[in-house]
């Protein structure tokens, strides 16, 4: 039994730092190839980092490390051990990618548009795909997976988004660049939402409310149908005062047509109400965790 769940831990660990390299080599063709060569103001410490780079010629993976030592120290206690050593980890590995990967590979030196859309969809991709796998690439991401600790009902990518504002104003203002400004701003956005997307993509759906004379049939048919739970609530007409029955069900974007032609065949009289769920928790969806 002992090495059947050390086993899986391992393969575990290896699937998390696969998944880590991806995203570190992701954030690194963001920052180094596109970001750094566009000359427009970064977000997080990467774009403290980037400040320092041109400035002083430190080497961005090098200060990135510096940075974050302090914070992930802080942080520790609030996050856990094991958050902390795989940030640890991810940071290191992000920094040398950065420092001695991504200088391998192409330089973009064109549109500075085209640029920040580049830099936001990788960025967005490498820190979402880190994100999932209970990591970060360090610093302000361990400010930031803190306050979603404290505060979970709020979304990754919004939180960054307002921590990232003050760096892309301050590199702006340092270098006088307005055009610079609303480039970080345009990157810092793309990287938010690409990070909702990603992260919550999977996990949002929609809820249907049915109000039927047959609430138990509709249950087995949505059941028998996509195997979804359903809860059924007793309810009153608002004007002649019938008792009606309304069945509630969270499913997924694609099971949603299937649960209206199911309805409409169990009774073609009832009412159907279908609101987007920008996240849905329990069986059948997946759980992000933070910290731990």
């Amino acid at each position: 039994m002992r090495m059947r769940i050390s086993r899986q831990e391992m393969l575990h660990t290896m699937e998390q730092i696969l998944w880590e390299c991806v995203g570190s080599m992701l954030i690194a063709f963001g920052i180094y190839n596109f970001a750094v060569q566009a000359a427009f103001p970064m977000t997080g410490f990467s774009g403290i980092s980037i400040i320092l780079y041109q400035l002083m010629g430190v080497p961005i993976g090098l200060s990135t490390i510096l940075l974050n030592l302090p914070v992930a120290l802080l942080c520790f206690r609030l996050l856990g051990r094991r958050f902390f050593i795989s940030s640890i980890r991810c940071m290191v590995l992000s920094s040398l990618i950065i420092d001695y990967v991504a200088p391998l590979f192409p330089l973009y030196g064109g549109s500075r548009l085209l640029a920040a859309l580049c830099t936001g969809i990788f960025c967005g991709l490498g820190y979402a795909l880190i994100y999932i796998q209970n990591s970060s690439t360090g610093g302000l991401d361990f400010i930031i997976m803190a306050v979603k600790a404290v505060q979970p009902h709020l979304s990754l990518g919004n939180i960054a988004f307002l921590f990232d504002m003050a760096i892309v104003l301050a590199g702006g203002l340092l270098f006088r660049d307005v055009d610079g400004i609303i480039y970080g701003m345009i990157v810092n956005y793309i990287t938010a939402l690409v990070i909702d997307k990603v992260m919550y993509g999977a996990n949002a759906g929609k809820m249907a409310l049915i109000v039927t004379d047959y609430g138990k049939q509709v249950c087995q048919q949505i059941d028998a149908t996509c195997q979804r739970g359903t809860t059924l609530i007793g309810a009153r007409g608002g004007y002649q005062g019938t008792q009606r029955q309304v069945v509630l069900c969270a499913c997924s974007n694609k099971e949603m047509y299937r649960i209206q032609r199911v309805v409409k065949q169990v009774d073609p009289q009832s009412f159907l109400i279908v609101l987007e769920s920008k996240e849905v928790h329990g069986e059948g969806f997946r759980t992000i965790q933070i910290g731990g």
